[in-house]
């Protein structure tokens, strides 16, 4: 099985080269892995070209952009730079972030999985983030959702969904989409995968209503992103957090950011995400 990995890096100098080596290591060599460049003003570039001269399997993309971290947009268009000169003859593509430390088993655990039934259309792990000498399971990871940080998709399942949308939320809508078209989603809980900056640590305080307008762009309706809000609130214990998010729905009601569903899509996930909601109360 053929995997082509993707990495956007910006600034990573602390951790592009662990990630790295716990890929280069792995028991299941993936086909290319591509790191983008996206404008650091670090190592990154020189940490990667280190590896290049090692691995022949390895890329480097150099990308100019914004030292602004918009999640959603930056990180995705820099995917996109690697995306472009990437061999097109994969089985799995991944869009890993430049600061995870991977089991050297991942992606033959992967594998395993995909080869298992054609349906499964994502599989990753679970991320850790270490806190007093020891690694647990990252406080916003839910059972039922692959992080951003580690995606992977059978090449018919990326293609399906019509791969990554550029705005917030992007990495729901892929995993929504996916089972819209009937594809199966398996989070492997023997693979831990070290995360070693928490979520959103670098995320710029213009992004604060882009979740809210991403509930819009995903047709969730208005009682379906307040109880949104509301969990997100209690689970990050700050009441801006759910202010900024009803505030980011009610200004794209008004200004009408283009939908990245349909509407046949979007009554598909309305009645995924209810179902849902009945199962976790009843």
């Amino acid at each position: 099985m053929k995997f082509c990995i993707i990495i956007p890096a910006h600034n990573e100098e602390d951790s592009i080269g662990l990630t790295l080596d716990s890929l280069v290591k792995q028991s299941l060599l993936p086909q290319e892995i591509i790191v983008v460049n996206d404008n650091s003003t670090d190592k990154t570039k020189k940490i990667v070209e280190g590896f290049q001269q090692q691995f022949n399997f390895i890329k480097l993309v150099n990308n100019t952009s914004s030292n602004q971290h918009l999640p959603g947009t930056k990180i995705i268009n820099a995917f996109y730079k690697g995306y472009d000169i990437a061999n097109k003859d994969y089985d799995v593509i991944c869009k890993f972030d430049a600061d995870l430390i991977f089991p050297l088993n991942y992606l033959e655990q992967l594998a395993f999985h995909f080869n298992k039934d054609v349906t499964i259309g994502m599989v990753a792990g679970y991320c850790y983030i270490e806190k007093n000498n020891q690694w647990i399971l990252e406080s916003i990871t839910g059972k039922d959702h692959i992080r951003g940080a580690l995606k992977t998709y059978t090449k018919s399942c990326f293609e399906a969904i019509g791969q990554l949308k550029t705005s917030m939320g992007w990495d729901t809508i892929d995993e929504l989409l996916a089972k819209y078209f009937g594809y199966k989603l398996v989070l492997d809980d023997n693979l831990h995968v070290k995360h070693l900056k928490p979520t959103g640590a670098s995320y710029n305080k213009a992004a604060k209503h882009l979740q809210g307008e991403a509930m819009y762009k995903m047709r969730y309706g208005i009682t379906l992103t307040l109880l949104t809000a509301v969990k997100m609130s209690l689970k990050k214990k700050s009441w801006p957090y759910f202010y900024n998010y009803l505030v980011g729905y009610l200004k794209a009601t008004f200004n009408k950011p283009e939908r990245l569903i349909t509407k046949d899509q979007g009554k598909f996930i309305r009645n995924l995400r209810w179902k849902g909601i009945k199962e976790k109360l009843f």
